[in-house]
This record gives C-alpha cells, structure tokens and sequence, in this order.
C-alpha cells in the first residue's frame, strides 16, 4: 500500500484519496504551471496512511465511544471529549514501513531543493473540506516551518489529531457528517521565505457582497498565518475583473492595514516560528507593490476560469499566496471553491434598514463590516475561551460576543453569538470566515472594543450602513425587508441609482438597474479625505502643527499630499463606477458650500463667512476662481485616473450650480488644462439642472452639454424663493408644486428639441411615487433614485406607463 503520492501526480479527481486541498494543488502544479502561475512542489500523505494509523493504533473503537458520550451543545463536555480522542493521537506510533516510506519522500524533496534538511508546511487536508456545502475553512492544522524527519512525523500525527479539534467535531454534528466516513491527507509541501517577504488571502469574488467582478486581496508582512488567524489588520487591495482582461491597471481600492505584528521564522529546535512586531516604517507602507497585485490578481482569475471549466460552472476561487523575500517570487500555496456567496441566490435581496436618525449620538466604536446584517445583544468580552469555561460561565445564546481575536477553537461559541466584534482582524480573518458562512454580523478591526464595550452592556453592531460597521449604544430600532426581484415588472424608462458610498456600491449593483444617475464626490472628499483640499496642499505654510500632524498621519503610505487626494478619490469614484459598468456613472464634481467646507480639517482657514451658503460661493463658481481653482484641478486628475488608467470610461462628470452659460464656458476652460475635455475618449459632459436659469437658458446650456440631470431639491427651493433647512417655511416644500412641475415640463421638452438627454436626480420621485409617474408622462429618458426607494419607484413607473399605454390605445381605436 502506497503511504505517499507525488504532488504533481495528484489531481481533482483524488479528493477521496489526497482530500480537497492536495488534490486542487496537485491540479494547479499539472494545469496551470504552464500558464505562469507558480506552486511550490511538495508530496502527499495519503488517507491510506490515515486508515493504517487508525489501525495500527486500535483508534477507531475509542473514537466511536468517546464522541457518543459528547453532550453537543456543552462546550465542556464537548472539550473534554475532543481531548480525549486527540491525545489517543499523540500517543499513537507509526509502523516502521510508513515512517521509511514519509521519510525518505521528504529526503527526496530535500535533494531537489538542493538542501540537507529543507523547511516544509505540513498541512491538513480533509477529503470532505471545501465541498459546495461546506467549506470547513480553516478547521484542520497547519505547521510552518517543519525541518527533518522527526519534526515531520510529529507535525503529520498532529495533523492526524486535528480531524477531532472541539470545533470539527461541533461542525461535522451540525453539519451532519459521520466523523468515521472522513479522512485525512496531509501535503507536506516546500515552504516559501514569506516570513522575509508577504504573503496572504485572494479570492476571486467580493467576500461582503458577491460581486462576481472583484478580485478581493488582503496581504501583510511575514507568513500568512497571521491573516488567516485575524492577528493582524491587513492592507487590503480590489480590483476590477473586466479591466483587468483589457490590460488596464484596474485596481479600483487600495486600504491600509495595521500589519503591527508579522510571523516569522523561529530560532531552531522546537521553535518553528515566533511573532514579532512589525518595524514602524513597514506598518506605514502598502506592503505590496502595484506590479504585484496586478500579476496576483491576474493568477487568481486564471485559477477561476480553470475551476469554472472543469467544474462547468462559475467557481469563485479562496486562494493563499506568498512572496518569497529571498527570491522574489510570487507563489500560489492554496486555493479552494468560495462556498458562501457563490451558492446565494441573487434574485432574493435582504435589505436592513436602521430607523434610528439620531444613532450617530450613541455610537461606540467602528471596524470593518462583515455582511450587511445588524445584531442586538447584551456584550460578553472573552479574552481566553479556557479562562471562561473553566470558571463554569456558558456564553449566553444571543449575546454579542466581543474579544481581541478568534481562532477555530471558538466556534462552538461563535455559532451562538448574534453578533461578533473583534479587537483585531481583516475580511478574510476567522472570524470574517466563520462570521460569514454561520449568517452572523461581525465588526473586525475595531482596535479597543474590549476596553470601550462593557460586560453585559446592550450593543447594536450594524453591518448594514457600507463596509464600515458601527457598534451603538444599546438597542438600536431597524426593519428587516426581502424582496424577489424576479418579480419586478419591465419598464422602458431608465432606472439609474443615487450612490454616495464607495461600501455600498457592489451591494447596490444587484438592484436592477441601468447605471448610476449620481455619484456624489462630496461623501469620498468627506468620509475618505477628510481634509480640506487647499489645506492639505498648503498646511506646512499655516503654522498649524496640530493640523500638519494629522494630515500627515491621513496621507501614511502616499508620496504626498497631491497623490493622497487624486488616489483616495479615485478609488471612491472607481469602486462605484465598477460596480456599475458597463452602464453609465454620472459624477458630479464637488459641491459643498462653504459652511461644509469649513467643517473639513483646515477648512477655517479657507472659507469665508457667508450669510447663506445654500446660494453663495459653491458649484460652478468655485472651479474657475483664482482662490479655489488648483484644488479642483486635484478633481479632475482623479477622474482621468479613473478613465484613462483603470479603464472606466463609463464615468461621465456634472457641473453643479452653473449659473449662466458662460460660467460653463470657464469651468470646461479649467477642466481641459487639467486634461478633462469633452468629447476626448467619449468623455460626456452633464449639466445638473437646479437653477431657473438652467431651466430658462436651457437651450443655450444644451448646445455645450451631452445631457441634463434635474436637481429637484435646489430647483424646488429656489423656485419657491425658500429655504428648505428652514422649519419656518417646510409645509411649503414640495417638488410637486404646480410652478416646479412646469419648470420640469419646460426642460423635458427643451431637452427633447435639443437631442441631448434628460433625467432627474433629485429626491422627489424616491420620496413620491405620483411624482414618478408625472416625470414618466413627460417622456423623460431616466429617473435616478436612492437604493432604498428603487423597488417602489419600479413599480410606480410600470403603472404610469402602463397608465400611458392605454391612453394611446384609446386615442388609436378613436
């Protein structure tokens, strides 16, 4: 009986001999090898040589009684039977045919290495592990590091024992699976020197949403243990599939991590591997450069297209990759099937919706958002899993369980929580995984929840406001709806979507929709920049050390301050423009008014006091003046980057609060210095329409545009002569006041004669499904609403021209 299988000799095929892992592995070596991706070559340990210890040891009978003797839902006695059944392991032996046999492999691989003893990872690999129903990520040991033959043999018993961990066995029960049908196969496999470079997690899908066209990268110095546990934050990297296919550089987010920590290898003797804190000068730094997200993310879709094919199905792909700091190769260690949103339907959409408008007043803390749901609970901080059992507390069903970082061994307490909040971790930690595949919300990253979240504190964590989670202070009110989109009716008007937020925009994408009718940059500029432009070109002349301080801390991991602003907002505009393409993504520059702007850091130093900002010094009139013109040129640059080096040519930009034709004139004077023009590489030119100006010149206007976009808030309180901050005058407000629905009438027709397009952006047809349909009868080519309000305003809209059908059938038949 063969113990042991070359790596390059094994196949998909294999799963119920070599296990999931080995045998992917041993594919990508045969398949893939010749089309640039590299894998690191190594041997296998069969489940023959699983069976035989087994039997060599007499294992199979103590394993039957010890786990039909577990009480399941008692973590105790659930840990005391799982240490039972893995120290029967550890004192097993191995035959002397097995020992010669492992052994002399691993001398083999040694020589081939041109090494005496040369370093490998021993790691587990079950044969029902990443099947389409479940994933059992993570569940099984993996030793870095191993050199010689008596650490291996120690490091494959270990591996052995770790089919019976506390939390593979809690799966498997839940899970339904006979612990005695599976088996395990170890790959001993040559080690990457990723301690003295980077390494981490790829997957070719958006682990939060299931936007199918991302390739999500997490990475971090050292081995990749350290992602994988949530020991660490890691720098995280999105690009853009189609792109990518065209030769773009279409990395669309770039985020900075933590990386405080990395692992590294040992001294020798029992110390395979140590961890050790990461120099200050590496943590403010992306720790991967552009060249290499790109090949990375270039080898993670060949890995998907060649699992789809044999597969006959798209198949999302959860890789593992390192960057060997002697050589500087890139390698591919691991890659599985994505087993969570690969299996969602898509046509059924669960919306959470916070009704608390004033729950910014009780927030605690913020980290990285793991799904979109919302959980409530009293808190339970555990530091150690041991600690709390021993002193004989069970974790209470339902409670929000906060703690620095989990591992495996917590799951069985994991699945009870309604929520997870974490010190520590990135979106491809456990606790993101778990979190993940058991439907439960979890906020990693958070730094200091377990000082600032108190014992048997009630918690809200909110996963449902973008890829930030907030954690509020005691139980914050939302509502839960599901909706089928399979069941929405055609309409012929366009539906485009308002969308403020770069987090949400790939969980927007799944709404039906024809592209994105406004994108605001003032949401990036406020929530990504934070900094008012002009400050942060010039703050070391405003002897502010305070303020110099804190932009230099934003700008950690950029050359400078220019390069911080056109990439931050860059990605912001990107991420939403990819979610969407090829479907149009119309920008509109930025258009705070001075107040607003005052409120960024620096900000005072800039803005002048203004008795009413709503119609001051904002929009059009900022673009082309001395005092804020450089500052828009940083605009501009961010979109070319976005068009002309990612590729996103659907990005059409909008002039807001242009009041006459001849400031219009100057702002596309400003933009082409600063290599925005019209009409170059298709790029279109929007007008938002806001101002009765635009609305009487509107022929003028049309001549210099590709399209107008109605902005129904301004226009309404601007040809109402209010003021819709006011609550004095509020009962007023209302888009569909006679004389502001005759200004709409009068655009729509005028656009029409023009031949350039019209839609609304505006509030109102959101908020008024009568207001939709009026827009509707007008003839108008797209309505552009909130996400929230899109299901309501399909549906108004098929009534209205369903309404407008008939009325032709009538006159027809007359």
């Amino acid at each position: 009986m063969n113990y042991t299988l070359p790596l390059k000799n094994v196949g998909i095929n294999d799963i119920p001999l070599v296990g999931g892992k080995n045998a992917s592995l041993g594919e990508m070596l045969q398949n893939l090898t010749s089309l640039g991706v590299t894998i690191p070559d190594g041997f296998v340990v069969t489940v023959n040589a699983y069976y035989a210890f087994l039997k060599h040891n007499a294992l199979d009978e103590k394993i039957k009684e010890t786990i039909d003797a577990i009480d399941h839902d008692n973590i105790e006695s659930l840990r005391r039977g799982g240490m039972q059944i893995r120290q029967s392991f550890l004192n097993g032996k191995f035959s002397e045919e097995m020992r010669e046999e492992i052994t002399n492999c691993y001398l083999e691989l040694s020589a081939q290495y041109g090494q005496e003893m040369t370093d490998v990872a021993v790691r587990s690999s079950a044969t029902a592990e990443d099947l389409p129903d479940a994933s059992f990520a993570g569940q099984q040991e993996t030793f870095l590091n191993v050199r010689g033959p008596e650490m291996l043999m120690d490091s494959i018993r270990k591996c052995f024992a770790s089919l019976f961990t506390d939390r593979a066995i809690s799966y498997r029960q839940s899970f339904g699976y006979d612990h005695l049908e599976l088996a395990l196969s170890v790959c001993v496999q040559k080690m990457v020197r990723s301690d003295l470079g980077t390494s981490g997690v790829a997957f070719s899908i958006d682990t939060e949403s299931g936007f199918k066209d991302a390739v999500v990268i997490n990475a971090s110095y050292g081995l990749g243990e350290m992602i994988v546990q949530g020991a660490v934050s890691p720098d995280e990297y999105i690009v853009f599939k189609p792109l990518l296919n065209k030769g773009f550089n279409s990395i669309i987010e770039k985020k900075m991590g933590n990386k405080d920590v990395m692992m590294i290898y040992g001294e020798g003797g029992d110390e395979r591997v140590k961890t050790i804190p990461t120099e200050d000068k590496f943590r403010k730094r992306f720790c991967l450069a552009d060249d290499n997200v790109i090949k990375l993310a270039k080898w993670v879709m060949i890995i998907e297209e060649y699992y789809s094919k044999i597969r006959q199905k798209w198949t999302p792909m959860d890789v593992e990759w390192a960057i060997d700091g002697l050589t500087k190769e890139m390698f591919i260690v691991q890659a599985r099937p994505e087993t969570i949103h690969s299996q969602k339907n898509q046509a059924t959409i669960t919306e959470y919706r916070i009704e608390d408008e004033s729950r910014h007043e009780k927030l605690l803390l913020k980290g990285i958002a793991v799904g979109d749901k919302i959980g409530t609970g009293s808190a339970t901080i555990l530091y150690s899993m041991d600690k709390r059992v021993s002193e004989g507390h069970e974790f209470v069903p339902g409670s929000i369980l906060v703690t620095d970082m989990t591992d495996p061994d917590w799951e069985p307490i994991m699945k009870k929580a309604s929520a997870i909040i974490t010190n520590k971790g990135g979106r491809t930690c456990h606790a993101a995984i778990i979190a993940r595949e058991m439907g439960i919300p979890a906020i990693v990253g958070c730094g200091n929840a377990t000082e600032l979240i108190k014992e048997g504190q009630v918690v809200t964590a909110s996963c449902a406001e973008g890829d930030q989670g907030f954690v509020y202070e005691g139980e914050i009110k939302f509502i839960k709806t599901e909706y089928d989109l399979s069941q929405l009716p055609e309409v012929k008007t366009d539906i485009m979507l308002n969308v403020a937020s770069p987090g949400l925009a790939f969980q927007f994408s799944h709404l039906p929709n024809k592209g994105v009718g406004l994108a605001r940059e003032e949401f990036i500029i406020n929530n990504y920049i934070e900094v008012h432009p002009l400050a942060l070109l010039n703050h070391r002349s405003l002897n502010d050390a305070a303020l110099t301080k804190e932009i230099e801390k934003k700008i950690t991991g950029y050359a400078d301050e220019e390069t911080f602003f056109i990439n931050k907002l860059a990605d912001g505009v990107a991420k939403i423009a990819a979610s969407f393409y090829p479907n149009k993504t119309i920008v509109r520059f930025s258009d705070f008014k001075s107040n607003e702007y005052y409120n960024l850091l620096g900000g005072k130093y800039y803005e002048p006091t203004e008795e009413n900002p709503m119609i001051g010094w904002r929009g059009a009139s900022r673009y082309y003046s001395d005092a804020y013109k450089v500052a828009f040129g940083l605009e501009c640059l961010a979109i070319k980057k976005v068009r002309e080096e990612m590729g996103l040519s659907n990005v059409i930009v909008m002039i807001p609060f242009c009041r006459t034709v001849e400031e219009l004139h100057k702002v596309t004077e400003v933009m082409k210095e600063f290599g925005l023009e019209r009409g170059q590489d298709g790029l279109e030119l929007y007008l938002m329409a806001e101002i009765p100006s635009n609305i009487i010149m509107a022929e003028e206007f049309a001549a210099h545009i590709d399209g107008f976009s109605i902005g129904s808030n301004d226009l309404t309180q601007l040809t109402l002569g209010l003021d819709r901050d006011s609550s004095l005058v509020a009962h007023l407000y209302d888009e569909r006041n006679p004389a502001v629905k005759r200004m709409l009438e009068m655009l729509i027709k005028t656009a029409k004669k023009a031949g350039v397009k019209v839609g609304i952006c505006g509030q109102g047809p959101s908020d008024f499904p009568d207001f939709a349909q009026f827009l509707v009868g007008l003839g108008i080519d797209s309505i552009s609403v909130t996400p929230d309000s899109v299901i309501k305003t399909v549906n108004a809209i098929a009534e209205a021209e369903a309404l407008i059908a008939d009325k032709k059938e009538v006159l027809h038949l007359n």
